[in-house]
């Protein structure tokens, strides 16, 4: 199986990369295949479950659109380093479950942050993904990085990285966010017609790899570490007579 090295992260806009992430799906997928992606402008994406929220947005001040993973709001830009890992549907990276399909792509990034970036990073365990005072039928929060779900990454118990995926005939399509510096969670407040108590909540819910840097990283530094990590695990899947 050929090993996909990429060899640098593209700068795109939201919907350019939301556009890729349908193109590869639409038609089946054979190998796998990363992407990585920088913004310069922010942009707001929603998940597949809030499409009805689009036509209820107040007039936003950045561009808005849905993608086709699940989860709450994301606001890119920046701040943010995110990853498209695209892999056929009977890949063994994949082919143990939805949850499981998470594991190694958090562990990997989160070994990898700790040990080119000093951030005591780690990927949550399923038992330990919820905080035990928050009611188990509680809502989904409508931000993503103000929840938790299994095998994402925290430092310090702050969200650092989300996970997010799409299952079709056709492939399995693995996402991941990574905040390098704090986002501007006032202007998703804005965007989504949010209180700024909200804002405030992320503030105190996530962390970023420059918190832990001594000074600012953006998406380029932080690349080259990940795409090595995560092109390693997935080579880990390889039968042993291929490598």
């Amino acid at each position: 199986m050929k090993r996909d090295w990429p060899v640098d992260c593209l700068t795109v806009s939201a919907a350019e990369e939301q556009r890729w992430n349908e193109q590869q799906l639409s038609t089946l997928v054979t190998q796998p295949i990363t992407r990585f992606w920088r913004y310069t402008e922010p942009a707001l994406v929603l998940g597949c479950g809030q499409r009805a929220s689009l036509a209820q947005l107040p007039d936003s001040p950045i561009p808005a659109l849905v993608r086709h993973a699940g989860g709450g709001a994301v606001l890119t830009g920046p701040w943010m380093l995110s990853l498209s890992v695209m892999l056929p549907p009977d890949h063994p990276a994949v082919s143990a479950g939805i949850l499981s399909s998470y594991r190694w792509l958090g562990e990997s990034m989160a070994t990898a942050l700790q040990n080119s970036w000093g951030v005591p990073a780690q990927a949550l365990a399923k038992h330990a993904s919820k905080p035990e005072d928050k009611p188990a039928n509680s809502p989904p929060h409508w931000a993503c990085f103000a929840g938790l779900s299994p095998w994402e990454v925290v430092a310090d118990g702050r969200k650092l990285v989300g996970l997010a995926q799409v299952r079709r005939s056709t492939g399995v399509l693995l996402t991941a966010g990574v905040l390098v510096s704090p986002p501007d969670w006032a202007l998703l407040c804005q965007a989504m017609g949010k209180p700024l108590t909200d804002a405030m909540d992320l503030e105190c819910a996530t962390t970023s790899v420059s918190a832990y840097g001594g000074h600012a990283v953006t998406a380029h530094d932080v690349f080259p570490a990940l795409a090595l990590a995560v092109q390693e695990a997935l080579h880990s899947f390889l039968p042993q007579e291929t490598l």
